[in-house]
């Protein structure tokens, strides 16, 4: 992983913090992006923080561009952006909500993804992996436009699979069940933490399907639970 350069969005997150972590402890370069990073976050030699909106096509762009003129390569990418909300019908779902989880789940993705496939396959092995929602593989009552641009997500990167094979380029991505995180022991607080999925088990997933002996995995959707 030495000779690796990695981009990790939402890379000082709840999840994105964990990921970010294992991605260093191998050697890897990597470039944390997010919209407020600063290097403090990750004292490596090997961090580089991107301060950018990822839900601003241009600004996307303008990272990867970035990127790509300091360290002439980028082999991953780890898409870990996204956001909740839920509570509410689809019929109560208000405008603002609705355009939130578009932009968090999946346009931003769309942006990223596009920014970024073109510099993974001359690689000779990219690798995109993306973190969905293990809510995503069923509609159920509560959080209806989270789970409709998670699942949106889900077929985006199975679609970036199948156009990018030709080049030995992966894409999965990662659906998590309830992880131990920050945010989400303030939501619940009265919930059993112990149950709840490690961020730094999604982390080692991640970094899995990285390596060369994961290259056959592409297209898949891949749930993970905690108890």
């Amino acid at each position: 992983m030495k000779d690796k350069v990695i981009f990790i969005t939402g890379a000082n997150g709840g999840l994105g913090t964990s990921v970010t972590n294992k991605f260093l402890e191998s050697g890897a370069t990597v470039i944390g992006g997010a919209r407020k990073i600063t290097s403090e976050e990750f004292p490596s030699p090997n961090f580089a923080p991107i301060p950018v909106d990822l839900t601003n096509d241009s600004a996307v762009r303008g990272a990867v561009d970035s990127i790509i003129q300091r360290h002439r390569r980028l082999d991953v990418l780890v898409h870990v952006l996204g956001g909740f909300a839920g509570g509410k019908s689809v019929a109560e779902t208000d405008d603002a909500t609705w355009n939130q989880m578009s932009s968090l789940n999946l346009n931003s993705a769309f942006s990223v993804f596009r920014a970024t496939i073109p510099h993974l396959r001359k690689s000779g092995g990219g690798r995109l992996i993306a973190i969905g929602s293990l809510a995503a593989t069923a509609p159920h009552v509560g959080p209806g436009a989270y789970i409709v641009f998670k699942s949106a997500l889900s077929v985006l990167v199975r679609t970036v699979a199948q156009e990018n094979k030709d080049a030995g380029m992966t894409a999965n991505v990662i659906l998590p069940g309830t992880m131990d995180t920050p945010l989400n022991r303030m939501a619940m607080p009265n919930a059993d933490f112990s149950k709840w999925l490690k961020p730094e088990t999604v982390a080692e997933l991640a970094f899995f399907l990285v390596q060369d002996f994961a290259g056959h995995i592409t297209g898949t959707e891949i749930p993970i639970e905690g108890q």
